[in-house]
């Protein structure tokens, strides 16, 4: 424990605040004391206060640093595949070639959700929104698996297993319903990102090793993302101990705003406004124009001030599928690449640190594999939702967690009477 203190003066009285350290990142200071003086922090957005501990995820936005566990998400990337970084998340550690069997063995065993998921999508309109629909399979799944024992580590475990499995299925029969298809169901001996391909495509694009790859990647690289807003919405909700679908349920709900998980999918709107290679001059003057709302969707990141770590891996992954289905003619993916260019070279994007993301590169290899952008936003809660339960878990696991209660600055009317 850190001896140090910071040493705060209100109203004459000078409080001792403890600061602790980090592994890495900012040291802390607990503010806890100050409730004791009437006095609270005012932190919009809650930029600099940290809502929990976590030994899950680590991120450094300036040095371009994403780590899992300790392990860099480039050489997770390289090196592993969704479940064996889904193990990681939920246990700490990389599992042994034993525990990656029964993993992975376990998790096919819940690929077939049950008839309830069914009945509650028929009682969607044919063109509802499938993230609309995960939110209210997540409510359904919450009756139907009602009471879970949150404090018993073993039903924990079930259920997160349990979700983990079912979620390849209810991403792509909520797509299927959406526009009116027969639903596919799932087959023996498939990879994770083999079986949800699998159920979007069938055997029309479900076969094909790159394209698999190519998603199993960008599965790996949404898994978490530390206390984001869609994070940090599963855990408030979780610290009330509600049913960990319905925590799932809020989860999805925040990533749906097109300022969180539905950037990728804005990219490509931004490529299809644009339109035409002889047209990106105008609009790259309007993104350097202060008096043009318009903005270059899937460059620059809320956290990242240097290279998206993940957009690395998704260049080098976009290459080899629009490469694998000579896509190159599509005349959105000749926009992005000039966009790319420029983005690379132009001082005033290299200045202001507006670099590629991952946005950027998964909108378009999603659209070159043929999935359409309806469906970006649910793929992304595929990914996340491994993340969402390792936080959810690692919170049950910390006997000082308590409900959380932000406080506020009241700016409204004194007391009046009527």
């Amino acid at each position: 424990m850190n001896d140090k203190v910071a040493k705060l003066n209100i109203e004459g009285e000078t409080l001792d605040l403890p600061i602790v350290n980090a592994t890495y990142g900012p040291h802390l200071v607990e503010i806890e004391a100050l409730s004791k003086h009437e006095f609270f922090t005012y932190d919009p957005g809650f930029i600099s206060t940290a809502s929990c501990r976590s030994a899950i995820t680590y991120i450094n936005g300036e040095k371009g640093i994403l780590l899992h566990r300790g392990y860099p998400i480039d050489q997770l990337a390289a090196k592993t595949d969704f479940l064996t970084t889904a193990y990681l998340l939920l246990n700490g550690e990389l599992p042994n070639s034993t525990e990656q069997n029964e993993f992975k063995t376990i998790i096919a065993s819940h690929v077939n959700p049950p008839a309830i998921v069914h009945d509650t999508l028929q009682g969607f309109a044919k063109g509802a929104h499938p993230m609309a629909m995960l939110i209210s399979l997540m409510g359904a799944l919450a009756g139907y698996f009602h009471p879970i024992k949150i404090r018993d580590a073993a039903e924990r475990k079930h259920m997160i297993e349990q979700l983990i499995g079912f979620m390849p299925a209810l991403v792509a029969w909520s797509y299927q319903h959406h526009i009116g298809q027969k639903t596919y169901s799932p087959r023996a001996g498939l990879s994770y990102a083999e079986q949800f391909m699998y159920l979007l495509f069938d055997d029309k694009r479900g076969n094909n090793p790159i394209l698999n790859k190519a998603i199993d990647r960008i599965l790996i690289l949404h898994a978490d993302h530390e206390q984001n807003a869609s994070t940090s919405t599963v855990r408030l909700a979780g610290s009330t101990l509600a049913n960990p679908y319905a925590c799932m349920a809020a989860g999805i709900a925040a990533l749906w705003g097109p300022a969180h998980g539905g950037a990728n999918e804005a990219v490509i709107k931004m490529l299809s406004e644009i339109e035409d290679e002889k047209n990106i001059p105008k609009f790259i003057a309007r993104a350097k124009d202060s008096n043009d709302n318009f903005r270059l969707m899937g460059f620059g990141h809320r956290v990242y001030k240097n290279y998206d770590p993940r957009a690395k891996v998704m260049k080098q992954t976009c290459d080899e599928v629009l490469s694998e289905l000579g896509e190159q003619h599509d005349p959105l993916f000749k926009i992005a690449l000039q966009l790319e260019r420029i983005a690379l070279e132009d001082d005033y994007f290299i200045q202001r640190k507006l670099y590629p993301n991952v946005d950027f590169y998964s909108g378009i290899i999603l659209r070159a594999i043929g999935i359409p952008t309806e469906l970006f936003t649910p793929i992304f809660a595929l990914a996340r939702t491994v993340g969402w339960l390792a936080q959810w878990g690692e919170m049950c696991d910390d006997n000082d967690f308590k409900i959380g209660r932000p406080r506020q600055w009241y700016t409204g009317p004194k007391v009046r009477d009527i």
